[in-house]
């Protein structure tokens, strides 16, 4: 009788387990196909009101001038023999000085670290990554070639070959997850971590589970799974939906005064227009969902996070929640007015809570027991 009962209970579990994978995925293709719709109706309508340019865009050929700015430091280039991938970085700052890695989200590169490059460069060996799939690092062609794993051990690879065991890890958005993720697993090899406008990965997922006003703002996760669709959306019209998302009232930059120029919205769209870059960055998103949920979630090194107000993709209810996960010290900032491009949006501000955070502790031990 015992036998049959625990063979039962083995059955429910199983079967439970397969109910929820099948809601899971379930959940993500139905809202998936809600987006398509969506975009569908908006093509339609651009087609109406813009018959001839819709389906116009240009490659840009030349960088912007801001591009090659020396002030913001060098042009490097690194081959890791595991991966057989080329990254390009910008580095500033004496070798030899303590590592401050910086990762960007998306839409972006590693431009939109220009105003850290500057300020950190006096006490560290500052470097700005271009990410696998973006600027002018390699892009794999296969969606299989962004899963996490590969994106993490880029960060680890990377920081081994600048000559480092350790760094101070600085991400924002896409970024963020990364640099999360890092910290998970190679606790050993970050000083300090600090990430901008992006949630622990666990809390982001039970979170968007629970909330639907975040769903609805993370729609475009479920948008991106499809293949060739987002990236013709995100090209109409010349990039318009690209420019929009750093210029626009609601999703834009905000502060007054820090809005991009011409010059660096230029640079955005020259790095976004190359063969390819659409599809690389989009990858990130198309290997999320087999990603997570974490088997590992807790962040042993001191977390600094900053989070704009204003962020119009993520509730700020997240941040808060991530003390959760973190088994170190733990300081959040909430920046007034601030959107989700924050470094670009209150440069003054975010670099004078990175000074104020890196300065905290010293003289005593980075970790704890």
């Amino acid at each position: 009788m015992a036998r049959v009962l625990h063979t039962l209970l083995l059955f429910l579990v199983r079967l439970a387990l397969k109910i929820r994978v099948w809601g899971y995925w379930s959940l993500i293709y139905g809202y998936c196909a809600l987006c398509t719709t969506a975009a569908l109706l908006k093509l339609c309508w651009n087609i109406v009101l813009r018959p001839t340019t819709t389906f116009q865009w240009e490659t840009r050929e030349t960088p912007p001038a801001c591009l090659n700015d020396t002030s913001l430091g060098t042009h490097c280039y690194v081959r890791i023999k595991e991966s057989g991938l080329r990254f390009h970085y910008v580095a500033a700052g004496e070798r030899g000085k303590p590592l401050m890695l910086f990762l960007h989200g998306f839409p972006e590169f590693w431009f939109s670290w220009r105003y850290q490059l500057r300020e950190f460069k006096s006490e560290f060996r500052v470097v700005a990554i271009d990410m696998r799939g973006y600027g002018e690092s390699d892009l794999p062609l296969s969606t299989e070639s962004y899963h996490l794993d590969y994106l993490v051990t880029d960060v680890k690879d990377i920081v081994e070959y600048l000559g480092y065991n350790r760094c101070c890890l600085v991400g924002h958005d896409w970024g963020g997850t990364i640099a999360w993720l890092f910290a998970i697993h190679y606790p050993e090899m970050v000083t300090k971590l600090i990430v901008l406008n992006c949630p622990h990965p666990s809390v982001f997922t039970d979170y968007t589970l629970r909330h639907p006003s975040q769903l609805l703002k993370s729609s475009h996760f479920f948008f991106f799974q499809l293949p060739c669709f987002p990236e013709l959306m995100l090209s109409i019209n010349d990039f318009k939906a690209l420019k929009a998302l750093f210029t626009s009232r609601s999703t834009g930059i905000g502060r007054k005064g820090r809005w991009l120029t011409a010059e660096d919205l230029e640079a955005y769209l020259y790095a976004v227009s190359q063969p390819g870059a659409l599809t690389g960055a989009l990858n990130y998103y198309r290997n999320v969902f087999s990603s997570l949920p974490l088997s590992h979630k807790h962040v042993r090194s001191p977390v600094l996070l900053l989070w704009g107000e204003r962020d119009a993709f993520l509730e700020q209810e997240m941040a808060e929640a991530c003390r959760l996960y973190i088994r170190n010290h733990f300081r959040l900032n909430i920046i007034s007015g601030a959107s989700h491009w924050l470094q670009q949006d209150q440069p003054d501000i975010v670099n004078t809570l990175i000074w104020t955070f890196l300065k905290e502790g010293e003289g005593r031990k980075s970790y704890r027991n």
